[in-house]
């Protein structure tokens, strides 16, 4: 009736506690991994806050009828060696498990113990399991609202009658003793951070009308939950008469302001992250996840995970205007942050509207490093979005030729393929994010060797992203196909991945190493040949005389989770004779001098640049050198270093008056390579030149609003104000 929400959500069940499981951790389970069905895939398992895996050693039928029955399935009808599903990350928790198929647990198995074993991730176990759920058994993906006072389909749904997916059916909960407490926990399941009430006698005469089976009642939340099966319930038994006098629960909540806007708003005012004073999330592909970061003296820090909870991830989600938290991930899994770390031993209960509000210890140095940010995956609704897209052609389901559904024949919708011409890394990273695919790897503006499918029309181009959309519909495109090239080997494809560099300038560095050096020209002339200089060199009495350089240090590091590789092959790298190796990059920074109101006075002539990796932090090794034909790149943990007194690292100000001005240095300004996050590639420091000395002061990277976002608020300032950024 009407329409209705299904959010399909990562299986994940908890377990009774253990015995033996160490200070009383509650266990939880999951399946993971590609290609696989809902009930088969690489066995993941929650503990000490870190989900991790399990070796195939030893492992057994037995093993994984335990492990099915904790996932909510009634038996295994196979297991899976040597990480047929993927290698996991992270810890491998259990190893040499023995079971008799007989335990309520696998904590109850022999084994070498917690965190004990000698196996790689090559070695990760899987399960397949019978894909029959356990009588009663409430799993994230079997909750849906059904709209009972519209039949017209508008996403997301926020308000309707509550169900719950029981073997092929639906199933009712009974109302009776239902709580707003009990609906909190709902709405953050299904996406959304608050409850609203509701006026049952709206529903009453049509839920009268029909026939009813509840699964579920006497629901007593505390709304601290982050699952509704964490709640005390009780299920129906066969054919007994389980609500007396009761109605199906009629759950409304209110969407945050990122999701309004998707309704209300004009489809280009869209933009992914909601803007909160003091929280933000950095680094993650999809809607609403990435790594916590918080704001304290107009400085952006991080969370150390020590105590990070769902309870304490849950309170972040919600302030963001999402829902409750679906993982609570530690170990930097989004990625190292940069500068302080404001936070420790978080220890939300769940309740609180920030998580300044949560008690928290201050961080020390011995207390915490960049090892251990915390991140956070939340419930988010669900908009239907990826719906009305799909991959073609690919090697893997990864990659492969984009197609869009939109408008056909006798209002109909069919598939269609999007120009090639105008595609880049910030329209590849919003295809991924609808497709749910994670990050952008790279895109491809033809498609020849991904000809598969009998879609050839072009029905969409000039697709221009900020990077930040959660659809390609919210881009901006042609109102009228505008295609040079309309065959269809000349469609734009995309190659998406789990992991993604993220190149952020350190600030301080570039304040505390700036200088004006005036050098002699007979000195410049490699600096000439590499177009390092400005123009009215050209023209001056060489070698004699000066030229005046704004000279400073660019400490870039790339604090993502896969390596910064630069887009050309090393058989297009052009050699540089004045520096001895090989450039990898045309452009990989920019570097201006602006005035106040961002006009240009005076910019870096850099021709090319060769990455490496300068310094690494403890324990990372450095992989990438220019010398000798080298590979070239910046490592994870490490950094490339472009010290202030090598050649070309400045910016020519000879002909620049005294004044105020703007430093700007922008790194991968063309988007040549995909990054997780481009918003941070920015820094900005304020200047004062009196014409003999320079100051910088307030150095910072300008990833608080992106040029793009700045003009929506101008557009948009009711809708957009204090909601998104």
């Amino acid at each position: 009736i009407g329409s209705f929400l299904y959010r399909p959500v990562l299986i994940s069940v908890y377990a009774n506690p253990s015995p033996s499981a160490a200070h009383g951790d509650r266990l939880k389970f999951r399946l993971v991994g590609y290609p696989r069905k809902h009930n088969e895939g690489r066995i993941e398992v929650f503990y000490q806050g870190e989900w991790g895996t399990i070796c195939d050693d030893d492992f057994s039928l037995a093993n994984a009828q335990v492990l099915c029955r904790q996932l909510g399935f009634v038996s295994a009808t196979g297991w899976a060696h040597s990480a047929k599903y993927g290698k996991g990350q992270g810890k491998i928790w259990l190893d040499n498990v023995l079971c008799n198929g007989g335990e309520k647990s696998i904590d109850a198995c022999k084994s070498r113990g917690w965190g004990s074993s000698d196996c790689t991730h090559d070695e990760d176990a899987g399960v397949v399991c019978k894909d029959e759920r356990i009588p009663g058994f409430v799993d994230s993906n079997a909750l849906r609202l059904r709209a009972e006072l519209t039949s017209k389909r508008r996403m997301p749904v926020t308000e309707g009658v509550l169900e719950v997916k029981h073997k092929d059916s639906w199933t009712q909960v009974c109302d009776l003793g239902w709580t707003p407490k009990n609906t909190r926990v709902v709405c953050g399941m299904l996406g959304f951070p608050h409850e609203r009430k509701v006026n049952k006698k709206f529903y009453k005469l049509s839920l009268e009308r029909q026939k009813h089976h509840f699964l579920v009642h006497s629901v007593a939340c505390t709304g601290t939950e982050v699952h509704l099966a964490a709640c005390p319930l009780e299920f129906s038994r066969p054919n007994a008469t389980a609500c007396p006098g009761g109605m199906p629960a009629v759950v409304s909540c209110m969407p945050g302001p990122l999701f309004t806007l998707h309704s209300n708003a004009k489809k280009n005012a869209v933009l992914c992250v909601p803007l909160q004073a003091n929280v933000r999330l950095k680094g993650g592909a999809r809607v609403g996840e990435g790594r916590v970061e918080v704001l304290k003296n107009s400085q952006w820090g991080t969370v150390c995970d020590d105590r990070w909870s769902l309870q304490s991830a849950s309170v972040v989600c919600r302030e963001l205007g999402f829902g409750s938290a679906k993982e609570a991930l530690t170990g930097a899994r989004m990625g190292q942050g940069m500068g302080p770390i404001h936070m420790n031993e978080v220890r939300c209960t769940g309740l609180e509207r920030s998580l300044w509000a949560c008690p928290f210890k201050n961080v020390t140095k011995e207390d915490c490093s960049h090892t251990e940010d915390a991140a956070v995956r939340c419930h988010v609704p669900y908009m239907g979005l990826e719906d009305s897209i799909r991959l073609t052609g690919g090697r893997t389901r990864y990659e492969g030729r984009v197609e869009v559904l939109g408008p056909g024949p006798n209002r109909t919708h069919s598939w269609g393929l999007i120009c090639g011409e105008s595609w880049g890394s910030k329209e590849v990273t919003v295809a991924c994010r609808q497709l749910g695919l994670g990050y952008a790897n790279q895109g491809l503006k033809e498609t020849w060797y991904w000809d598969s499918s009998n879609v050839t029309e072009m029905v969409m181009s000039g697709v221009k992203c900020t990077g930040a959309e959660m659809s390609l519909s919210q881009c901006q495109h042609h109102k009228v196909l505008n295609c040079q090239k309309t065959a269809a080997k000349f469609a734009a494809g995309v190659i998406c991945s789990e992991s993604a560099s993220d190149l952020v300038l350190n600030a301080p560095v570039v304040q505390e190493t700036v200088y004006i050096e005036d050098r002699p020209l007979h000195m410049l002339y490699c600096a000439a040949e590499e177009n390092c200089l400005s123009k009215t060199a050209a023209s001056a009495n060489w070698p004699y005389g000066h030229r005046r350089l704004l000279r400073f240090s660019s400490q870039i590091h790339n604090i993502g989770r896969s390596d910064f590789r630069p887009k050309a092959g090393r058989h297009s790298w052009v050699w540089h004779a004045c520096h001895g190796h090989y450039h990898s990059m045309d452009i990989f920074t920019h570097y201006d001098l602006l005035t106040s109101n961002g006009t240009k006075v005076a910019e870096g002539h850099k021709a090319s640049f060769c990455l490496e990796d300068s310094e690494c932090y403890e324990g990372i090794s450095k992989r990438y050198e220019c010398a000798n034909f080298g590979e070239q790149g910046v490592t994870v943990g490490c950094w490339d270093l472009y010290r202030h007194d090598i050649d070309c690292q400045w910016i020519d100000i000879t002909d620049v008056k005294p004044g105020n001005y703007i430093l700007q240095i922008v790194i991968n300004p063309n988007f040549e390579v995909a990054e997780s996050d481009f918003t941070n590639n920015a820094m900005k420091c304020n200047c004062k030149y009196d014409g003999h000395r320079i100051w910088l002061h307030n150095c910072h990277n300008g990833d608080a609003f992106s040029e793009e976002a700045e003009r929506l608020f101008e557009k948009y300032p009711g809708q957009l104000n204090n909601h998104i950024s």
